[in-house]
């Protein structure tokens, strides 16, 4: 289906209304202006409900009312008898005409029926205008723009220069547009506001009904538009409607483009332009708005950053409102036009990566064209507690309880005073943050206990059907651990598979970050992607098929697995419905073990690695940045103690029904490495029956990047001090989140890449400039950390144009037996350069004289180097075009 050209996407419940209604909005912003839909009558009758629930405003629209006959024969004469009919009712002193989908599909020449009525004398003194304005041609958005030009066009002739500067207007509420206003008022600079829609449909109370728009910008002032020194257009998306440019083009009007000025710096960029148009420093009081707002925002950014929010609606609006979310600390994961907008993404995807990286989100969607299923699916998918936009989106909010819905925008059908929002200006931007905390706030306060109740008190945690008998007897956990590698050495023929199905997690740790986006890293916490449960079980089935050693499931992120639980739950018993009797294993930071545990022996998951850093929470506070816990943010000692008890608990509770239990502990140099032993001690008296003592991976951008590395030396002394305790594991890889394979063999590359057109591994870059190849003695794939006679394997990079592409890894025998070793080792040498003899350099943090020789005999370069992998290959491939020969080359890193 998807080769077939014929096929379109099908939008079933739009985010937008229809370009007429924004054309009669427009026109409603003209004095003395009445607007005919020039279409079906349920054309006008649909404006009017929508218009008049918003504005809380009689709102009158006339129709041309084409039938059957009109659209077979054209609607020539029930447009000029509806003009006609409006000219002896309500005096206009100007009409609007709006077409509609049916009136632009039989190809009415509106224009020329619009001439024609000049000649009539019923019509002599009366101004017209018309505007194409289908349904199919756009968005409410669209449409507004389209009239606002249509009658600049119309009407803007008098090329006398005068002072006056004119403000072309996106679509503003009323009480926005006497905010703009406001603003030139207070700069000292006489305008002209075109359309001002600011009193006509936010009007005083009046006894005595007006069938016409009274106030609004006048025909008169519309003249000289192209006589005036400057246009100020509000608005970033007018393209091809934009009057500024017409005006520019037309009349050599010099104009600016600013956004809606909603958040600090949008308002910054319009008050600063007032100021120069002025010639006037900006008012104190304006000064003091946005001290206040300054003030506002240090108040809310605690609830607001909480906030994971979707912001929908039409392109001006929706980019305001995700700026302001981006200062504000709300992270706007799905931002939503229902307009055709691709601009979009390049304008906002600068701003909100950033946030992205504060926040620690892998993740978020710039869509046009959006319809609310796709909404509601990827509120539902991301898990967002926040929508931001009309209220259109309540029938959203209403079947996904978890999100609160903020209104703004057009329209707003189930609250008063839609007419009235005011969100732009220091003053705007402050109510509309305060709105986003108070809901933000309120979710806590009214649903977070209850929540709680009903999810583990009141029947919540349902029995949990898997697909075979799951009981975890001490036989069969004994004969499951014989075939994994983690928990038995000599289990290393045993393949297993991680499926990264996990993205979240709820703690920070200072050496960690979970960034799962490259695939040239090897180390906890990465992968080339995330994939939902049916993709996971999918690629299971496929890895199945090719590795027949294939033992054992995992899942070790890239987040934490009980941070994601559902995805965690749902992919193991999909797995387990298609394979009984496959083992389950996962790595978990242990905050939610207590609350899954008796969950986890029912899916039967029969080993369980559990990271504990830390005795005591002294030393965790220095481990952990913060701990997310039901909602709560804990820092410090208490984000410590309440990890290590629940921890320690869960770890209790597993063991106790038989689960294998192993502890990983990241051996951290003057922060943790007094109490290896007591941590050691206090989780085997909790039942875990092996732990594995690691080197710490320096990841750029962490806390503890350039935290001192113990040496191979002093970890393996550790390791057989802590083996009086309980046993330890030697030969852990600190594997990918998506690893595939033995633990010698990672072979996970081949089973990624090949849909997206990427290079087969093994194969070189093809460039036009020279491709240099480097094999890497690293033992984690993220730091060259190996001697090369104790390397068993050898990561492949290739270097060209600065560019470091990962290829793959080779296995070799070892060079030596031992840390004391013989140099003369020529027979284990030939074998190594067979299997890297391709490679222009070796890499790796130290080298014997009796190897280094030999292999530039064979005229492989040798770079002794202690860096981080890509930037070791950039250095030797550097180094390597510099160099006359090819020699053993130390550096000082």
């Amino acid at each position: 289906m998807g080769g077939n050209k014929n096929y379109t996407n099908l939008t079933v419940n739009p985010c937008k209304m229809c370009m007429p209604l924004g054309a009669v909005t427009a026109f409603y912003g003209i004095e003395g202006c009445m607007s005919i839909i020039h279409g079906s009558q349920g054309c006008s009758t649909y404006i009017r409900r929508h218009m008049a629930t918003h504005y809380n405003e009689p709102i009158d629209i006339a129709s041309s009312s084409l039938t059957e006959q009109g659209t077979v024969y054209g609607g020539e004469q029930n447009l000029i008898a509806g003009i006609k009919n409006l000219v002896r009712q309500y005096s206009p002193k100007v009409v609007g005409v709006a077409t509609t989908c049916l009136a632009e599909t039989i190809g009415e020449d509106v224009p020329r029926i619009l001439q024609k009525l000049k000649y009539d004398p019923d019509c002599a003194d009366l101004e017209l205008v018309s505007v194409a304005s289908p349904g199919y041609g756009g968005t409410q958005f669209e449409g507004f723009l389209a009239a606002t030009l249509a009658v600049v066009k119309q009407f803007a002739d008098d090329k006398t220069p005068n002072s006056d500067v004119n403000i072309v207007a996106t679509y503003m509420s009323p009480a926005e547009m006497r905010y703009i206003k406001d603003l030139f008022d207070a700069f000292g600079l006489t305008y002209i506001l075109v359309p001002d829609i600011s009193d006509n449909l936010d009007n005083v109370y009046n006894p005595v009904y007006s069938k016409l728009p009274q106030r609004g910008t006048k025909i008169l002032d519309i003249h000289r538009m192209a006589g005036a020194r400057f246009t100020v257009e509000i608005g970033l998306f007018s393209g091809e409607y934009s009057a500024a440019r017409y005006l520019n083009k037309e009349f050599g009007v010099p104009f600016e483009s600013v956004p809606l000025p909603v958040g600090l710096r949008a308002t910054d960029r319009l008050i600063k332009l007032l100021s120069r148009l002025s010639g006037r420093p900006v008012p104190e009081h304006l000064k003091r708005q946005r001290g206040r707002y300054l003030d506002a925002m240090v108040d809310a950014h605690k609830y607001c950053g909480e906030a994971r929010a979707v912001i929908y609606g039409e392109p001006e609006t929706v980019y305001a409102v995700t700026n302001l979310c981006c200062e504000c600390g709300v992270f706007p994961a799905v931002v939503a036009c229902g307009s055709k907008c691709k601009e979009l993404n390049g304008l906002l995807g600068d701003d909100i990566s950033k946030i992205s990286a504060v926040r620690l989100e892998s993740r978020y969607d710039i869509i046009d064209e959006a319809d609310f299923d796709k909404i509601a699916q990827l509120i539902k998918d991301r898990g967002l507690n926040l929508m931001i936009g009309n209220s259109d989106g309540r029938r959203v909010a209403e079947k996904l309880p978890q999100v609160t819905l903020v209104r703004t925008g057009f329209p707003v059908h189930d609250r008063v005073g839609g007419q009235r929002q005011l969100h732009v200006g220091y003053e705007g931007s402050l109510r509309l943050m305060d709105e986003i905390a108070n809901a933000m706030l309120n979710r806590r306060e009214t649903t977070y206990r209850k929540e709680l109740f009903d999810k583990y008190y009141n029947g919540g945690v349902k029995p949990i059907q898997t697909a075979a008998p799951s009981a975890l007897t001490p036989e069969k956990v004994k004969e499951k651990t014989k075939t994994h590698p983690c928990y038995d050495c000599s289990a290393c023929g045993s393949a297993r598979i991680h499926l990264p199905v996990a993205p979240a997690c709820n703690i920070q740790c200072n050496y960690c970050s979970r960034k799962f986006d490259c695939a040239n890293e090897s180390r906890p916490g990465v992968t080339s992607g995330v994939l939902s449960p049916e993709e996971a079980v999918k690629k299971y089935l496929e890895v199945k098929k090719k590795v027949p050693n294939l033992s054992v499931v995992g899942i070790a992120g890239p987040g934490d697995a009980l941070a994601n639980f559902e995805k965690t739950k749902e992919t193991l018993l999909k797995i387990r419905a298609v394979d009984p009797d496959v083992t389950f294993c996962l790595s978990t930071n242990g905050l939610m073990l207590p609350f899954y545990a008796a969950s986890l022996v029912e899916i039967g998951v029969s080993h369980v690695t559990v990271t504990v850093n830390a005795a005591d929470e002294a030393t965790g506070a220095k481990i952990y940045r913060f701990v997310n816990y039901f909602g709560k943010q804990l820092k410090g000692e208490e984000a410590a103690r309440t990890l290590l008890n629940n921890q320690l608990s869960g770890i209790r509770f597993l063991s106790a029904k038989g689960v294998a239990i192993k502890v990983n502990i990241v051996l951290l140099k003057g922060i943790n490495d007094g109490q290896i032993d007591r941590i050691v001690k206090t989780v085997k008296d909790c039942g875990a029956m092996i732990t594995n003592i690691m080197q710490l991976i320096p990841v750029k951008g962490c806390p503890f990047e350039t935290l001192e590395l113990p040496s191979n030396k002093e970890l393996n002394l550790v390791r057989k001090n802590c083996g009086e305790i309980l046993p330890q594991m030697y030969h852990c890889r600190q594997c990918r989140a998506d690893a595939i394979g033995t633990l010698d063999n990672d072979i996970s590359i081949d089973f990624r890449g090949s849909e997206n057109g990427e290079q087969k591994d093994g194969e070189r870059m093809t460039d036009e400039e020279q491709v240099l190849r480097f094999a890497v003695a690293s033992k984690s794939g993220m730091i060259v950390d190996s001697h090369f006679g104790h390397a068993k394997e050898f990561y492949i990079y290739e270097c060209s144009k600065n560019e470091v592409r990962f290829v793959e890894k080779r296995a070799v025998s070892k060079y030596c037996g031992g840390p004391e070793c013989d140099d003369d080792q020529e027979d284990k040498i030939d074998g190594i350069i067979e299997k890297l003899g391709d490679c222009d350099g070796i890499i790796c943090m130290r080298i014997g004289v009796m190897p280094g020789r030999i292999l530039q005999d064979k005229g492989i370069a040798v770079f002794s180097i202690y860096d981080r992998v890509e930037d070791s290959v950039r250095k030797a491939a550097q180094l390597l075009a510099e160099m006359p020969e090819r020699n053993i080359v130390k550096t000082d890193s």
